[in-house]
């Protein structure tokens, strides 16, 4: 919940927060906090409840409450996707993200989307959490990135190293991940 709060937080500074969520499960609890705001959006990529756990939110068709009708998005991913079907769902979100404009961008990384992880949902490999990064990075707010998911597996710490590197490839100075200057 860190990165709700971070965004809250965010929302003193800023008049709107974006909240993209790249983990294997879907971030249910982020998600009901905003679901009838339109000041935070929040978008969740992750595998599809109908097959994984959460199982009960996270469908396409959740998109808000009230006013917040048009500001949840959830891209649920069939099981086993890979670089490709997660990165061109990246795209679709971060699309959304650009059309939205914040203030800034809050990022729960889930690294359990790995190919490795013991939960087996999805199968991206080090090199898509590279690309994954790179995409992120290019984002033209100001960026906070709180690393959340992932449990241990052979290429835990490659995968945030490659996300790591892909990140600061193409951020330039624009972070607010750094902590104060």
């Amino acid at each position: 919940m860190s990165i709700a709060i971070a965004a809250q937080d965010l929302r003193a500074k800023y008049d709107t927060v974006a909240l993209l969520d790249v983990d294997l499960h879907h971030g249910n609890g982020t998600q009901h906090i905003f679901y009838a705001r339109d000041d935070v959006m929040t978008l969740s990529l992750h595998a599809d409840p109908g097959d994984f756990y959460p199982f009960y939110w996270g469908h396409a068709h959740e998109r808000g409450d009230g006013v917040g009708v048009g500001f949840n998005h959830n891209d649920p991913l069939p099981l086993g996707s890979g670089d490709t079907v997660f990165l061109t769902a990246l795209d679709r979100a971060l699309a959304v993200i650009d059309d939205f404009n914040p203030g800034a961008v809050v990022i729960a990384l889930g690294l359990d989307a790995s190919r490795d992880d013991p939960l087996g949902g999805l199968t991206v490999t080090p090199d898509g959490f590279a690309k994954i990064g790179e995409k992120i990075g290019a984002l033209t707010c100001p960026i906070v990135l709180e690393q959340e998911g992932g449990y241990v597996s052979a290429t835990l710490a490659e995968n945030l190293f490659q996300f790591i590197c892909g990140f600061r490839a193409t951020n330039k100075n624009k972070s607010l991940s750094e902590g104060p200057k």
